[in-house]
């Protein structure tokens, strides 16, 4: 009964808007205006009263609470940078005035007038003419205080639902502004990243998003088809392939910021599309790229928070050098008391399910070992820590380990028991790539559908001669809800994937 009447005084108020919008045309008022020149903004007026007293200025924004009181009235409206209360007086604005009595919570307007302050000290603008931007026709919700006997301020009527407010990130942003400042921050990340790599001389490039076959990552990839060329393409799961075969043509450095995608499950760190730096740089190994990734991601931490110490869900985590390293299958024989690379794939299974990990029985040698460190130590990896050194199963791209027999030279950074960046000495054998391949293929005959494809392109490409190359990924999602201290991807994502309405 409660929802049939929240839905019944909705429809009375869409009903009021659009009345108050005939009544605005019949007055001969443009609901929906063409332009505003905005010369200034809240949070600089704020700021800088000094420099603002008395001075007219031009703002606009959203009208988020009014307070009428007859012959005058405030309200305060919201614009790119924040809140500040707006004052019209009828006397002074005339006839206009009774146009603002048709405007609603909601609407944006421009407003020119000089900056002062009121008898209670608030910073205001007001208002010697205004202009209707655009009539809002769907009531949007506000939240609204009260303050209980004891003192306490509790919030009520607010959008809340975050299922509501990841569908309707348009509306989160209006109503929840805090909202904003992630994904501002979101952007001062990417710029510092761009910023660090194009300073070390590493040349941005794109790479095709539509691939014949995918590679680069093990995934399941999105299928769709080419009318045209009659063919299936993949959207991509990675930038690897198209960004070594640079290397292979010359290039020292090439990066690329992007969109990849992956048809697989999601969760709190998951997104089947997500955004990945990947970069690869020539004469170089994983040593040197461990140095180049704790050095760039401090960086940032300090050019765009000014620490690299951060409380994330309860944890104090310093992202300052140098990181602590461990090794895969030390730790493993250390903590979870088996030898990997000495182990059977049946022995490994056995040892899985006395530990109560589940496994479906075809997975590969590979699978098991990386289910065995997910369950075992990955969640104890709490400070930056770059886990090194993987079995050879687990890295069909990587070089293989220069002085330890069955390992690659990998590695992978975690914190929180997050994994926020992947990096390898990269495979530059074309023979022994192929073998790699070959191998993924008879995985692949076995049931498991993530491993890769022989890409007989790429082999051609690394035929022709690779220099040492150092290769990373970094999950920008991963980075961001780190640093900004957001437990789920789709609070830094603006528009995460979603299950649609029925």
């Amino acid at each position: 009964m409660e929802q049939v009447n929240q839905e019944q005084d909705f429809n009375t108020l869409m009903q009021r808007r659009h009345e108050e919008l005939k009544e605005l045309i019949a007055k001969g008022i443009q609901p929906f205006a063409y332009n505003f020149d905005v010369d200034s903004y809240s949070l600089n007026i704020k700021n800088n009263y000094d420099q603002y007293e008395n001075k007219t200025v031009k703002i606009a924004g959203r009208i988020m609470a009014i307070r009428r009181m007859g012959k005058a009235s405030f309200a305060h409206i919201q614009d790119n940078l924040g809140k500040i209360q707006i004052y019209l007086k009828k006397d002074e604005i005339g006839d206009y005035y009774d146009i603002f009595k048709l405007l609603d919570i909601g609407d944006i307007i421009g407003v020119e007038g000089f900056v002062f302050k009121t008898k209670t000290g608030e910073i205001s603008v007001h208002a010697k003419s205004f202009l209707l931007l655009a009539k809002s026709i769907r009531p949007i919700p506000i939240a609204k205080e009260a303050v209980d006997e004891e003192g306490n301020k509790i919030v009520y009527d607010q959008f809340a639902d975050k299922e509501l407010r990841y569908r309707q990130r348009y509306l989160d942003l209006i109503v929840n502004p805090h909202v904003k400042d992630v994904f501002l921050l979101r952007s001062k990340i990417v710029t510092e990243i761009r910023k660090y790599l194009d300073e070390n001389g590493i040349v941005e490039v794109e790479t095709p998003i539509l691939q014949p076959l995918y590679g680069g990552a093990t995934a399941r990839p999105f299928v769709t088809h080419h009318n045209t060329l009659d063919i299936d393409l993949y959207l991509r799961i990675a930038d690897e392939l198209y960004l070594k075969r640079l290397i292979v043509g010359g290039f020292d450095g090439v990066y690329e910021i992007s969109k990849d995608f992956r048809n697989e499950g999601m969760d709190r760190t998951h997104n089947p599309e997500f955004t990945m730096l990947e970069l690869y740089v020539a004469y170089k190994d994983y040593f040197w790229m461990m140095e180049f990734v704790e050095n760039m991601i401090s960086k940032l931490c300090n050019n765009v928070f000014g620490t690299t110490e951060f409380e994330i869900e309860g944890n104090i985590v310093n992202f300052k050098p140098p990181w602590k390293r461990i090794s895969m299958v030390d730790e493993l024989k250390n903590q979870a008391g088996i030898d990997v690379l000495s182990a059977s794939n049946e022995e490994l299974k056995k040892f899985l399910k006395s530990k109560h990990i589940e496994i479906t029985g075809g997975e590969s040698k590979g699978k098991l070992i990386d289910l065995l460190f997910e369950a075992t130590i990955q969640p104890n990896l709490v400070q930056p820590t770059f886990v090194i050194d993987y079995p050879v199963e687990l890295s069909p791209l990587a070089k293989k380990h220069r002085s330890r027999e069955g390992l690659v030279e990998r590695f992978e950074g975690f914190v929180l028991g997050r994994e926020i960046c992947n990096a390898f000495s990269e495979l530059n054998d074309p023979i022994d790539q192929r073998y790699r391949f070959e191998d993924q293929s008879k995985m692949r005959e076995e049931g498991d559908e993530e491993a890769h494809q022989i890409d007989e392109d790429f082999l051609r490409a690394l035929e022709y001669g690779m220099p040492p190359t150092a290769g990373l990924g970094v999950g920008i999602d991963r980075l961001v809800m780190l640093l900004t201290n957001q437990s789920s991807i789709r609070d830094v994502i603006f528009f995460p994937q979603m299950r649609p309405q029925k």
